[in-house]
């Protein structure tokens, strides 16, 4: 997928400018969502296959994503290459502009709120725990519970409904 420019930002835009696109990448990096099915179905926003279908492609074609053979009756996994991983630091920059500047659920907010409170760090070790998932590297030793536990455990304490703070009692 060649630019029309020779503009970075223009060649980023390309690739990742359209709604769908990064909320794709969302479901992959964070839902670990990588079936076409489990994109379908699990996304909040309704995501129409079509529209699935072509971002796929797009973002296959655009190195983002690599597309596992599927012999027949079997389904292709999708996995983030390095260039998908580092896409990271963006979605990340973009979620902190969410928490300053748009509403939301406190339940969704709160795994925002966690990576922002960690820090670059966290999003470093997110990234090496993507490579094992998405690339078979082998795991970082770490003490304690990874990051995406973590994750996990920030979204849960925001409230099983979404609309408690945590430590509410109703």
């Amino acid at each position: 997928m060649e630019p029309r420019s020779g503009c970075p930002i223009n060649a980023a835009v390309e690739v990742l400018g359209d709604r769908w696109s990064l909320l794709v990448l969302r479901d992959v990096i964070f839902g670990d969502r990588r079936y076409f099915r489990a994109l379908l179905t699990g996304s909040m926003e309704g995501i129409a296959s079509n529209i699935l279908a072509d971002r796929l492609v797009r973002l296959v074609d655009a190195g983002i994503l690599t597309r596992g053979t599927a012999v027949r009756g079997q389904r292709a996994r999708y996995s983030l290459t390095e260039a998908g991983i580092q896409i990271l630091p963006i979605i990340y920059a973009l979620g902190n502009w969410g928490l300053d500047w748009r509403p939301g659920s406190e339940e969704l907010r709160s795994r925002q709120r966690l990576m922002r409170d960690e820090g670059p760090a966290f999003v470093e070790e997110l990234m090496d725990e993507l490579r094992v998932r998405h690339l078979g590297a082998p795991p970082k030793p770490r003490n304690g519970p990874g990051p995406f536990e973590r994750l996990e455990v920030a979204y849960a304490a925001a409230g099983d409904d979404g609309r408690r703070p945590p430590g509410s009692s109703t």
